[in-house]
């Protein structure tokens, strides 16, 4: 029997010891690739506020104070239509805001059909990299909207902060300092899709709340989460599938989540920092805190 075309081949237990190196070398490498991939995400995620910073102060420059949060008299022609929708032309998106005032123009009831196509419509510098849900499902309204992965400050209450239901904060009302001020932070879309809509939205009662805008201390107001506690929530971990964790700013990023400061900076806040949020989300204070 002619055997050397067998004196190549591997023997089982070779094949066993081969796989085996394999798997180690992949059980070694999958963390240090996921590690890139996180550093990645937040990287991106640090770009998308800074972008929107530069944005919140151009409004500020032209306008002469920071956006509201939401307007939402009754009379107002863009109703609910919020802080992220008005900083538009200053995220290169300046077609996207032409089409919305032209849908206001014709209907100013944001969920009509003249707003369809604008309210689905993905912003990329509002989508956080490690968030999956950008567009919604359709609400049994038939009403389908795009999300906003970062919410403005309204305060350590409601009002006491930068963005909030009809506000018009300007740059000198921040007496703590700009650097010492919370202006954006994240939060994941809301588990039935209903709050976190870039382009506008009526909150917890008719005030754009937990929708465009949150305090750091929000409390629950709201008929659609009638089995969650009503707060104060605070500064903590979340998970997309629990109702109630839309009540506070929160991350998928690992440890905390990225905040957007007065002064255009961003800085990652660990949830250890939690007691140090309520002074860093008031514009006047006079609280004295450091951030790490």
């Amino acid at each position: 029997m002619n055997t050397a075309r067998f004196r190549n081949a591997f023997t089982l237990v070779e094949l066993l010891v081969v796989i085996g190196i394999i798997a180690v070398l992949v059980g070694l490498t999958l963390p240090a690739v996921q590690m890139v991939r996180g550093r990645a995400a937040a990287a991106a995620c640090q770009n998308n506020l800074r972008q929107i910073g530069m944005a919140l102060h151009q409004h500020h420059d032209a306008r002469s104070a920071l956006p509201p949060g939401v307007l939402t008299g009754p009379k107002e022609p863009q109703r609910f239509l919020t802080w992220q929708a008005r900083i538009l032309p200053w995220m290169e998106q300046s077609s996207a805001w032409d089409r919305a005032m032209k849908a206001f123009a014709e209907d100013k009831r944001f969920w009509s059909p003249p707003h369809f196509e604008i309210r689905r419509m993905e912003i990329a510098a509002y989508i956080c990299p490690v968030e999956n849900r950008r567009v919604g499902n359709p609400q049994p309204e038939n009403v389908v909207a795009a999300f906003s992965h970062y919410l403005g400050v309204s305060g350590k209450t409601t009002t006491d902060g930068l963005l909030y239901a009809n506000s018009r904060v300007r740059i000198g009302d921040i007496i703590d300092g700009t650097s010492f001020t919370l202006m954006v932070g994240e939060r994941p879309p809301s588990t039935d899709e209903r709050f976190g809509w870039w382009y506008a939205g009526v909150g917890q009662q008719l005030d754009g709340s937990a929708d465009s805008h949150m305090s750091v201390l929000e409390v629950n107001r709201t008929f659609r989460a009638p089995t969650c506690p009503p707060g104060p929530y605070r500064f903590s971990r979340g998970n997309a599938t629990n109702d109630c964790d839309m009540f506070h700013f929160w991350s998928l990023h690992a440890g905390g989540a990225h905040f957007l400061f007065a002064d255009g900076s961003v800085r990652f806040l660990t949830y250890t920092g939690e007691s140090i949020m309520p002074a860093l989300a008031t514009r006047a204070g006079q609280e004295v805190v450091e951030v790490q």
